[in-house]
């Protein structure tokens, strides 16, 4: 495994975005383990944060790209935070875009923050992690309608690797449905490999309790 990736784990864990224990989904699945993106909430978290996004998309789909869209709302902060990570370390601009709830009709009018879309824009969308795809669903329609763009694939940051609305996974649904790449900074079973009966900050996170009911979890709603 590469070491960003297990530097990116350390960082899930250390700002308590990772979490073990008895969760209940959106879905009303009942999950041994949560991801939280909204707790990062630090200058020096949102920076790293985007410095991991920005290397994952630069190796999965190059810099050949204009837009960066993160779906509202914690996309939002996804998307500033990884254009400024993408300048630093690559010293390339790209402009960012997202979507807001609901239509404004006044001031800075229309659907989308940031940047406008344009005929020919290419995007690469980021989001925090996709469970069903629903998000897609919902902004995909809204940047197609935007403009003649393309987008190039979908990063996010924690592959859950559990079935969508079928046997596979949330993303190759969407590679299937769109036509376009999805990828992640990682996947679950990357997070089991590394923390695996690993001491973090004292205790270990993963022992063979908790691996059982994460085993017994994928047994029942894991991505054939």
């Amino acid at each position: 495994m590469e070491n960003y990736k297990k530097e990116f784990i350390d960082f899930m864990v250390e700002s308590q975005v990772l979490k073990f224990g008895e969760f209940t989904l959106k879905s009303g699945r009942k999950a041994p383990f949560f991801m939280n993106a909204g707790a990062y909430v630090t200058g020096s978290q949102l920076r790293k944060l985007g410095e991991y996004y920005a290397k994952t998309i630069h190796d999965h789909f190059g810099l050949d790209f204009d837009v960066l869209f993160g779906p509202a709302y914690k996309g939002i902060p996804l998307s500033v935070a990884t254009t400024m990570a993408i300048s630093e370390l690559f010293g390339k601009d790209v402009r960012y875009c997202s979507n807001r709830k609901e239509e404004k009709d006044h001031g800075d009018t229309g659907i989308l923050l940031g940047s406008k879309l344009k005929d020919g824009d290419r995007v690469v969308m980021i989001e925090d992690v996709t469970t069903s795809g629903k998000s897609v669903e919902e902004t995909y329609p809204i940047i197609k309608a935007q403009a003649d763009v393309e987008v190039k694939g979908l990063v996010v940051s924690l592959n859950r690797m559990e079935r969508g609305k079928g046997t596979k996974s949330a993303l190759d649904e969407i590679q299937e449905t769109y036509g376009f790449p999805a990828t992640a900074i990682v996947t679950m079973a990357e997070v089991m490999e590394y923390l695996y009966q690993r001491e973090c900050n004292g205790s270990i996170l993963i022992d063979d309790t908790v691996k059982r009911a994460i085993d017994d979890y994928y047994a029942q709603y894991g991505a054939q």
